[in-house]
């Protein structure tokens, strides 16, 4: 490989530069289409497999879809754990690209892999000693059974969920989401192979759909690891010999990636909330209504996020090279096109509700959930409107690192506005079930509008200070 020593770093030769550098380098609004594609590609597959572990478990009965939905919260926490290291990962490795930096994106790839398996054991044994008492707290009931088979397999293999999410990180700093979705492709695939064999054919019940869902997500690792080090042509070198300990690359990583993990923490926190509210106002159905139709509303905001993400790259990377009006350029254009694909999201879900449902009823035990579900899935098909300009917004300000300012948008979104709107809706109202989820609605909207202004706001502000 070729470098020019410039000051600052080194300047990257076209025999070294990948077409994701330079794409995320490039036209804005360009980088923003062909990162965004990939990557809700690859999110949808992870939602879809998700939706097969509901199906799959469905069959076992409400008790058993409860059961999972009270540690959907916990593991949260995991996911937010993984896609928060892989955030700061992004935002602090594109923008040393973007400022010519080589060896400090090398030595920061491999800072994010050790972080990341220290902070996963660590959590492993905090979530294993929890999971009892919380989902007991949250009202499992007589479905504790359920949730602690599913649980203690999931929190043990913890590592197996949060370093592949990292990884993805490492990549996408590069403006490589092609290979992101190949990982998470293959992984969604042998997962939705898995399922019903270790379900039903070894009769695992729920810890066969924990299994499952371990496996698959732990293979990723190996695929990725694969392009590192074996087949050696990405861009990024995470290797041993690259590493040396750096105060900034730690707290470059960490300042974004810890508050965009508690992030989807305080998601955990909402679902858990929710949930408590659900079970004073009606019963465990309730409940099993929710996290199991809240997978498929996940869905539907998967092109949001996935747009949201691209952002990032785009962000920190004209960040690092001082190009501040792509910044601007890139946020307005992201909003968009999520707003384009959140009206066609919407409209097909509430065309198909019914539809999707009987993949969630087609037992027995759960066929009384049918009816409640659809009118669920049907509200929740204007919370895309409004997520459509709040999620860009708030992954602007990890992509230039201000990580606490994501976070602090984040809470007012998923937990004090749609907290207090549930809870007055459902309960000072006398709403019900139907409260929680209006509540919900209306505190995304209130939020998103708070954010929208405050990343408006914050882009004009930089680029008048650095115009003078």
């Amino acid at each position: 490989m070729k470098f020019i020593i410039i000051q600052g770093g080194y300047n990257i030769t076209d025999d070294v530069k990948t077409k994701g550098v330079e794409t995320i380098l490039g036209n804005p609004s360009i980088a923003v289409r062909k990162m965004s594609v990939p990557l809700i590609i690859s999110m949808l597959l992870v939602s879809i497999y998700n939706l097969v572990d509901a199906a799959w478990v469905a069959g076992l009965g409400s008790d058993a879809l409860a059961g999972v939905g009270f540690v959907t919260p916990l593991f949260l926490i995991l996911v937010g754990l993984g896609n928060g290291l892989g955030g700061g990962a992004t935002s602090a490795l594109s923008k040393y690209i973007g400022q010519q930096r080589k060896q400090w994106a090398d030595n920061g790839g491999v800072h994010v892999i050790l972080i990341t398996v220290v902070i996963s054991l660590i959590v492993t044994v905090l979530l294993l000693l929890v999971l009892e008492p919380l989902v007991t707290a949250m009202g499992a009931g007589n479905t504790l059974g359920y949730a602690m088979d599913y649980g203690s397999i999931m929190f043990a293999g913890a590592i197996f969920f949060v370093l592949p999410n990292a990884m993805y990180g490492i990549l996408r700093a590069e403006g490589d989401v092609n290979r992101t979705m190949i990982a998470m492709a293959i992984s969604g695939i042998i997962n939705i192979i898995i399922d019903p064999i270790f379900i039903y054919t070894l009769n695992l019940g729920v810890k066969g759909a924990a299994l499952a869902t371990l496996i698959s997500s732990g293979l990723v690792i190996l695929i990725i690891a694969y392009w590192f080090y074996i087949k050696n042509n990405t861009y990024i070198k995470p290797y041993w010999s690259n590493y040396k300990f750096n105060k900034e690359i730690s707290y470059d990583i960490l300042k974004v990636g810890i508050p965009a993990s508690l992030e989807l923490l305080m998601t955990a926190i909402l679902t858990a909330v929710i949930s408590t509210i659900l079970t004073t106002v009606a019963t465990t159905d309730a409940v099993a209504v929710y996290t199991t139709g809240w997978r498929v509303v996940s869905l539907g905001t998967m092109p949001i996020i996935g747009i949201s993400t691209a952002l990032v790259s785009i962000v920190g990377a004209n960040l690092g090279a001082r190009r501040f009006e792509n910044i601007k350029t890139a946020h307005r254009y992201s909003m968009k096109l999520a707003f384009l694909v959140s009206v066609i999201t919407g409209v097909l879900l509430y065309i198909f509700a019914p539809q999707v449902v009987m993949l969630f009823s087609y037992s027995t035990g759960s066929a009384h959930l049918a009816g409640t579900m659809v009118e669920f899935l049907r509200c929740m098909t204007f919370y895309y409107l409004f997520m459509c300009v709040g999620a860009p917004s708030t992954f602007l300000f990890q992509g230039v690192g201000k990580g606490l300012t994501a976070m602090v948008q984040t809470i007012l979104r998923t937990v004090i506005f749609s907290i207090i709107c549930a809870y007055l809706f459902a309960i000072i109202l006398g709403m019900g079930e139907h409260g929680v989820w209006y509540g919900i609605i209306v505190g995304q909207a209130i939020a998103s509008i708070i954010t929208l202004a405050w990343s408006s706001e914050y882009v004009k502000h930089l680029i008048k200070i650095n115009s003078k």
